[in-house]
């Protein structure tokens, strides 16, 4: 189930004794996290009288937190078996469960079939190993709530949900820009959403112009110098850009989103103008303001189609491989990412 079905099944049955969340969407898994917390607190008796709340009273002693690579199956089991004195039912969430031994986890199998009826032991990890059998178990015997990102046909939605529950209203390009932003984690929707919410008046059409204000450009990051880079073949000058961001402490898969955003935009523009639109309105059709569009024109000239069509390939190979194995080597990846875009541009000159 997702997030949204978890919810309503708290509001209509206690909390179980076994729960996995999982998903490498970060929003969706703070948002079980809460879901929890508020069910718990629901569920504790307080004195009405005494003036006192469930929050205040026993927050303190709700619920144990423990991580993956730091501890062991024989400390989780301890912990779930406990009694509880001061709540009616002990909470134990172990966080990073994908840092747990393989061994760890084996042990923990006779648990998942049995456990503690007084107790919520809550598993979260943004992936695990489905072939180990612990894994397997632990799935077959838990509630599994769904985290994962949102397919690109859900993200308008959410967004236009999200802005309405803030009292916002986003025309048709305000909501295709930021619909693309998801692509970065739902996160960076919610901060952009929140800056405009506080721009705007409540019930305010937000327009495109307005997103670009309230947004800047990415901190460290200058896509438009980047693929600008890129769409001359001037690979020095890209790979001296992927080194700057690194070094201040930019986030790899946000880097890469970023790119791809921009590429996104400059396809668009390529499309508007193979149907017989002008420069101007192909930049307003890619979500690009007025005092950009002649900049943004100049890098939709230097891209082929055939070259576009080439380089979601490798975006995908990147955004693989910066989640995979090679995770550990994000300069590498991007490294590698510049000089294949730029192969074949080198000393091409923008039309």
């Amino acid at each position: 189930m997702n997030v949204q079905d978890f919810q309503r099944q708290i509001k209509s049955q206690a909390l179980g004794p076994l729960y996995l969340i999982i998903g490498e969407e970060p929003f969706f898994r703070d948002q079980a996290f809460e879901i929890f917390r508020l069910a718990a607190q629901n569920e504790e008796p307080h004195d009405v009288a005494a003036g006192s709340t469930p929050d205040e009273s026993s927050s303190m002693f709700q619920a144990d937190v423990v991580y993956g690579d730091e501890t062991s199956a024989s400390e989780i089991i301890g912990l779930a078996e406990e009694v509880s004195f001061f709540t009616s039912r002990r909470r134990l969430f172990v966080k990073w469960a994908d840092k747990l031994s393989a061994r760890d986890g084996e042990l923990l199998i006779p648990y998942f079939k049995s456990p503690n009826e007084s107790t919520t032991l809550v598993f979260a990890a943004p992936k695990l190993d489905g072939r180990t059998k612990w894994v397997q178990t632990l799935k077959k015997q838990a509630v599994v709530v769904d985290c994962a990102p949102l397919f690109e046909n859900q993200r308008a939605g959410w967004v236009t949900q999200q802005a309405r529950d803030m009292g916002l209203q986003l025309e048709a390009q305000a909501l295709e820009i930021l619909s693309d932003q998801a692509n970065e984690g739902l996160y960076v929707v919610m901060r952009e959403l929140e800056k405009l919410s506080v721009y705007l008046s409540n019930g305010q059409r937000v327009k495109v112009e307005d997103v670009e204000l309230v947004r800047g450009k990415l901190p460290g990051i200058s896509v438009f110098d980047w693929s600008e880079a890129v769409a001359r073949g001037d690979h020095a000058r890209a790979l001296d850009i992927v080194a700057k961001n690194l070094e201040t402490g930019e986030a790899p898969l946000r880097m890469l989103g970023a790119f791809l955003w921009q590429m996104r935009r400059i396809w668009k523009a390529r499309a508007m103008l193979r149907e017989g639109k002008d420069q101007s309105q192909a930049a307003r059709q890619a979500g690009i303001p007025p005092f950009r569009a002649r900049e943004f024109m100049q890098q939709v000239q230097g891209w082929e189609e055939s070259h576009l069509r080439q380089a979601w390939t490798v975006f995908a190979d990147a955004d693989s491989a910066l989640k995979g194995g090679r995770a550990t080597q994000p300069k590498l990846i991007l490294d590698d990412l510049v000089i294949q875009l730029c192969a074949g541009k080198q000393g091409q000159a923008v039309r």
